[in-house]
């Protein structure tokens, strides 16, 4: 029979259990299964000890995502650039996000749930911030650049994410392209019947963005004048 002092104070069930060993048992779980599939019962079962055990150091389940969220921010947090070259650094931090978001899904997807998803860009954005600078990239060419390069890597993400969860395609490209499809260029045919690799694709696909990115508009101008993103203000007219 459990003592008072154990009724009172949960946590004396388990001596060793602290909050960071719940945070990375609950971590783990949704590393795996997904948000959805963190409830305090299952959590509690694998770190062998009570439900209000859990309760105890972490509070009820919204305060526990909560703190799942800031500790995946914080994770998440950290891109060092790397390379000697303006292009190949911000070409390497594009390739270190793309690797946090494949490497986290799950845990992606509860920040997204929980509305913090620009947040969760901020420290990679401003990242990249530093390094168009560096470039000589300023006002509304930058934020093209820090935007462009942040969209083109959670597109390509976003792709392969589908692309593993389609069902087996028939028939497969191996078997689409042939003579004809290929515009009559068998090398043409022969590579794209082979499987992608979608690491090599979207180092090439990105550093064909940064290096255009970087080196269009040298007289200091974009196509849209004042920045893709941004929108004349009707009441002062272009450029505001």
């Amino acid at each position: 029979m459990k003592s008072e002092e154990t009724r009172t104070h949960p946590d004396r069930e388990r001596g060793h259990l602290d909050r960071e060993q719940v945070l990375a048992a609950a971590t783990a779980l949704v590393k795996q299964h997904g948000p959805g599939a963190l409830t305090m019962r299952k959590l509690a079962a694998e770190l062998g000890t009570a439900v209000t055990s859990i309760y105890w150091h972490v509070g009820n389940r919204e305060s526990l995502l909560d703190a799942l969220v800031e500790r995946t921010l914080a994770d998440l947090g950290a891109i060092h650039p790397a390379g000697r070259t303006p292009d190949r650094r911000i070409v390497s931090v594009a390739r270190a996000l793309r690797r946090q978001l494949r490497d986290h899904p799950h845990l992606v997807a509860m920040v997204h749930e929980r509305g913090l998803t620009e947040r969760m860009f901020l420290p990679a954005q401003q990242v990249l911030v530093h390094e168009v600078h560096a470039a000589g990239l300023r006002g509304a060419r930058a934020a093209d650049a820090v935007r462009a390069v942040q969209v083109h890597v959670v597109g390509h993400v976003l792709v392969e994410r589908n692309r593993e969860r389609a069902p087996v395609q028939r028939p497969g490209e191996e078997e689409l392209w042939g003579a004809r499809t290929a515009g009559h260029d068998p090398a043409l045919a022969r590579a794209l019947a082979r499987p992608v690799d979608p690491e090599a694709l979207f180092t090439l696909s990105v550093r064909a963005l940064v290096s255009g990115l970087l080196g269009a508009g040298t007289d200091g101008t974009t196509p849209h004048g004042d920045g893709i993103g941004h929108t004349a203000d009707p009441r002062t007219g272009p450029g505001t």
